[in-house]
């Protein structure tokens, strides 16, 4: 994966400490490389300290940063003074990215006027022009950091995801593999409205997939490599021949469907058609998608599909869709979350056992042969989904933790003892606000960086439910 690259903007003004600039730009830069990521400068010789005051500068820098186009993902505004803010807007005006807002403490005992800052204030005239232009911009606390310490550490960590998402969701291919199943109304959307907010959708027909799966041959290099792949994947030792080619097959059709359309995620009708004709059910095939960085969701859940992908581009790990199913117990602030086997196998606590589909095999024995059963391990984890209103997409995020509770060896599929402060609220504000059954998760705390990324880069309607 490509590293995070971010363009390194410093400003000045013309009465504040000019040596101050200098270490700025080196401060930043060892701040960058020690958090792994990458940077682009402009030359120090290109303006007046290599920094930017007057509007003159900030074309100078403009044009730089248009140079460069496509090779940064977000942009760090850093204040090593109380910097001129009409430079900083003609610079930053059309950036297109992200910008993290940086500004230097000041130290007590150097606050004589070779050595003060005012960084404090003029973060306020930078913030305050940019909501002038309508333009976004990202503040994390503390409102002054040093570029060296542990807190400016979190906040580039936290930025990079924001950048990650906003880059990874601004243009987004989602192929739909077959429609709707008719009694799930929960998961409706609108095309149209996907694509105002970048979300192109490609649809195919149920049948080609299936007319595709059944023409392959059981002995096709691919069918036979991808086979392999699977049962290295997961435990498939109890699927029957027959079926588990099938798997092979419909894994390598899936792969050929993201391939030619250049998809970033998709979403798949799962039953009860690959059920009847193919004996198959494909949860153990999204879950290795998901585990390969391809958003795969079941059901036909294109907003789930949504935010898995933006829990995966912010965690860079695998995420899921899952049921809000069980209560546990009497505790209150517990839930179990579960799926029939979709989960990826990176989420569960050890290797899953691939199985005929119990709720299949109930009145078709032999016809579910995919699900990957097993239990989610534990972790912190974050937990969203959106849905599709009045040409509006809305979203909503939390956080929780996956506990190591038990759940019994008769539970069916793969679930989870999620534990939520104040789940009952929030489960109550789901409802009322029109949310479905189905929620995603994404490992780690990642409210923040999530919030930041749709509500001012993104343009999604944000639900509070917390």
């Amino acid at each position: 994966m490509k590293k995070t690259t971010f363009a390194l903007y410093f400003g000045n003004r013309g009465f504040m400490p000019a040596e101050l600039l200098s270490s700025a730009r080196q401060e930043m830069i060892e701040a960058v490389e020690n958090a792994g990521y990458d940077y682009l400068i402009m030359d120090e010789k290109a303006t007046r300290y290599g920094a930017v005051e007057t509007r003159e500068e900030g074309r100078i820098y403009a044009k730089w940063l248009e140079e460069h186009r496509g090779e940064f993902d977000g942009v760090i505004l850093c204040m090593p003074i109380f910097i001129d803010e009409n430079g900083a807007i003609t610079a930053l005006e059309n950036a297109g990215v992200p910008i993290l807002m940086q500004a230097y403490p000041d130290e007590i005992g150097k606050m004589d006027f070779a050595h003060r800052r005012d960084a404090f204030c003029g973060k306020f005239s930078v913030t305050d022009v940019f909501e002038q232009y309508k333009k976004p911009y990202t503040v994390f606390p503390p409102h002054v950091v040093h570029p060296l310490s542990k807190e400016f550490a979190e906040n580039l960590r936290d930025f990079a995801a924001v950048c990650r998402v906003v880059k990874g969701m601004k243009k987004l291919n989602v192929g739909c593999i077959g429609a709707r199943t008719t009694a799930f109304k929960t998961v409706r959307f609108d095309e149209v409205t996907a694509q105002r907010y970048g979300i192109n959708i490609e649809s195919f027909d149920l049948s080609e997939l299936i007319f595709k799966v059944q023409n392959k041959n059981d002995d096709d290099e691919d069918v036979i490599i991808k086979r392999g792949i699977l049962e290295n994947y997961t435990n498939c030792s109890c699927v029957p021949e027959e079926n588990m080619n099938t798997l092979a097959k419909t894994s390598v059709v899936l792969d050929e469907y993201i391939k030619e359309y250049h998809l970033d995620a998709l979403t798949l009708r799962c039953w009860n058609e690959m059920e009847d004709i193919l004996h198959i059910t494909p949860c153990v095939l999204l879950g290795e998608l998901n585990d390969r960085g391809i958003i795969a969701s079941c059901e036909m859940d294109l907003c789930s599909a949504l935010t898995m992908k933006a829990l995966s581009l912010a965690s860079e790990e695998a995420s899921t869709c899952l049921d809000w199913n069980n209560n546990y117990g009497e505790e209150e602030n517990k839930v179990i979350l579960f799926h029939c086997g979709p989960v990826p196998q990176s989420l569960m606590t050890c290797k899953g056992n691939v199985i005929d589909h119990k709720m299949i095999a109930k009145t078709a024995p032999g016809h579910g042969w995919g699900a990957n059963e097993g239990r989610i391990r534990p972790f912190d984890m974050t937990f969203s989904n959106c849905k599709m209103e009045d040409g509006k997409i809305y979203i909503y995020f939390s956080e929780g933790r996956f506990t190591d509770d038990v759940i019994e060896d008769g539970y069916f599929g793969c679930g989870g003892v999620a534990e939520i402060s104040n789940l009952e609220s929030k489960l109550n504000k789901l409802a009322r606000n029109g949310f479905k059954h189905h929620t995603t998760v994404g490992v780690g705390h990642m409210k923040k960086v999530l919030e930041e990324a749709f509500k001012y880069y993104l343009g999604y309607e944000i639900v509070n439910i917390d």
